[in-house]
């Protein structure tokens, strides 16, 4: 199927792979120290970054990096993403997929899951970058007045938990799905994998193969 692995197929491309983990890295950051601002029970976890004071001063940055990192790579496998009957076929058996008792044929290079993964992060990320620019101390939050700045760290708040829950879900797909996290490190999936588990994305290449 490629030129350099004949019995591989290519499912992630290096900068693809590398702007995964390094948006997962920083997520692990962002909700970690969120944690400890979020509640002076999980404060500890500041020492883990050195002081409260130097993790105050790098949450909000991240937050940008997570930005910066996430919106170009959404653009560049948006279409992948897009959402088919087929999809909708697949959330409605989603319990039976889960239970092993449906299996789809007309799954594209991603799920109906993880494409709910992709769609959800689109406005959450938006949403914690608006709503922590709001209550970012001390350079933005000042100029806004203390009503809205409540609201904004509910919103944040509430993002933050979505998105913990949604990723918490990926990590767990992924791991239940024996050779995805494989792929996400080395790029390349056997025919047979991707045969089994993504049937229409490798009809499509075997199309442009043939």
């Amino acid at each position: 199927m490629t030129q350099e692995r004949v019995d591989t197929i290519l499912r992630h491309p290096v900068g693809e792979r590398v702007t995964h983990w390094a948006v997962a890295i920083v997520f692990i950051f962002l909700f970690t120290s969120g944690l400890a601002l979020f509640h002076p029970f999980f404060f500890w976890i500041a020492s883990l970054y050195g002081s409260g004071q130097v993790m105050r001063f790098l949450h909000p940055i991240a937050g940008v990096l997570l930005v910066l990192l996430f919106y170009p790579y959404a653009a560049r496998v948006w279409r992948d993403n897009r959402w088919t009957a087929a999809d909708s076929g697949w959330v409605r058996q989603m319990w039976a997929f889960m239970r092993k008792e449906f299996h789809p044929s007309d799954t594209g290079k991603y799920n109906a899951g993880q494409k709910l993964m992709f769609w959800s992060m689109v406005p959450l990320i938006a949403l914690l970058l608006l709503s922590g620019v709001v209550i970012w101390q001390p350079w933005f939050a000042p100029v806004f007045p203390p009503a809205l700045r409540r609201w904004a760290a509910l919103v944040h708040a509430v993002c933050s938990f979505a998105m913990f829950v949604g990723i918490g879900v990926h990590w767990y797909a992924a791991y239940w799905t024996r050779g995805s996290i494989r792929a996400m490190v080395r790029g390349y999936v056997s025919p047979s994998w991707a045969k089994f588990h993504h049937p229409a994305w490798y009809r499509g290449i075997a199309g442009r193969e043939e």
